[in-house]
């Protein structure tokens, strides 16, 4: 792990204890047996914006902390390892980057105040597929009336139920754009998708939504490099919270290991389960070591984010695989059962590999930027 400035440990510590005491694993169970639509809990929401992590990597200008992803970061791994669910990821870090990207727009004027303060919840629509596939946007915005018409469809959209606002990609003819997308918008419909990580997953329909010109975040054909900047950030910050479901399951197998007897000894002291344990932490600590480094190079605005970010979402993802399956064998048939947090550590680490491009997708945008 790096050090840690004081800052950073403040955040890591305040974020560990409030999500070990507020907001642990049982409060992710209770909210799959409610089947709540919004699939978070409003109190613990309002409980996290008031910690001002809603703000963190926004400009002080908007209302924002002003810090950095690496403080994000350290914030998204306490949360990942309860599982805790909420629009953070989606709004403050993912939304918040877009419209940040964007410049010194009349958006940002409004909406960043508004996310900060945990009113306004956005998310962004990209895929159109069951594969993160960014270079690949049917949906799109015809010029109609000084506006735009919006017209395609959207799929696995984070927080999409609960989202106030969208900012939606889609083709123009100067290139790929990003619009912002009121949720009450005519024309424009959403339904939930229950998907087994439980969490609040909507797919949209553009019905020729209608849009005056000044809906456009940047200017028409500047959505590619919002959009590369912004999946760039989304995947360092999903990174590190996959990193702390890993980590949790590393300590629940760990914890196993040395209580769990068997033929009269703990079965940690069986030779090939102690070499399976210390594989899987050698992997725990390299994948620490990209996200950071990615973190580290996003605040540094280094050129080679991009490469790292990739590396980063692609090593975790090699690491929350691995640990996540050796969390339910090692268990053995206790792990299959429900009654068991581990099932849930399993959905939730499926769903997070796969988010903004599962590890095969990394490694080809690692090569290609690479030059391969």
């Amino acid at each position: 792990m790096a050090a840690l400035t004081e800052e950073q440990s403040i955040l890591r510590d305040q974020a560990t204890d409030w999500a070990k005491e507020r907001a642990p694993v049982a409060k992710l169970r209770a909210l799959r047996d409610a089947d709540t639509a919004s699939r978070f809990d409003e109190a613990l929401w309002r409980e996290m914006v008031e910690l001002g992590w809603t703000g963190i990597i926004v400009p002080e200008a908007y209302g924002g902390a002003g810090l950095g992803h690496m403080e994000f970061a350290v914030v998204l791994e306490q949360l990942g390892r309860e599982l805790t669910a909420s629009p953070l990821f989606a709004s403050a870090l993912v939304a918040a980057s877009a419209i940040v990207a964007a410049g010194e727009t009349e958006h940002a004027k409004r909406l960043l105040p508004r996310i900060v303060a945990g009113d306004e919840i956005a998310t962004l629509a990209l895929d159109e597929g069951p594969r993160h596939m960014p270079s690949r946007i049917h949906a799109e915005a015809m010029a109609f009336d000084g506006g735009y018409k919006l017209t395609g469809a959207k799929t696995f959209v984070p927080e999409g139920m609960a989202a106030t606002t969208f900012i939606v990609a889609a083709r123009t003819p100067e290139g790929p754009s990003l619009f912002v997308v009121p949720a009450t918008a005519p024309g424009l419909t959403r339904t939930p998708m229950h998907t087994f990580d439980s969490r609040g997953y909507a797919q949209l329909k553009l019905n020729e939504v209608e849009l005056e010109a000044s809906a456009l975040l940047g200017p028409a054909g500047a959505g590619g490099g919002i959009l590369d900047s912004t999946l760039d950030r989304a995947r360092v910050g999903m990174a590190a919270e996959m990193l702390g479901t890993g980590g949790a399951a590393f300590d629940m197998t760990l914890d196993y290991l040395k209580n769990r007897e068997q033929f009269g000894q703990v079965i940690g002291a069986f030779q090939a389960l102690g070499h399976r344990a210390s594989e899987l932490f050698s992997a725990m600590e390299l994948a620490r070591s990209c996200m950071e480094a990615a973190a580290q190079a996003i605040d540094d605005k280094s050129q080679e984010a991009p490469r790292y970010a990739a590396l980063a979402k692609a090593k975790v993802g090699d690491f929350l695989f691995q640990m996540s399956n050796q969390l339910i064998q090692i268990h053995g048939g206790i792990g299959m059962t429900d009654d068991f947090d581990a099932g849930l550590y399993l959905k939730r680490a499926r769903a997070q590999e796969a988010l903004y491009g599962g590890r095969a997708f990394q490694r080809d945008r690692y090569a290609s930027l690479r030059g391969y």
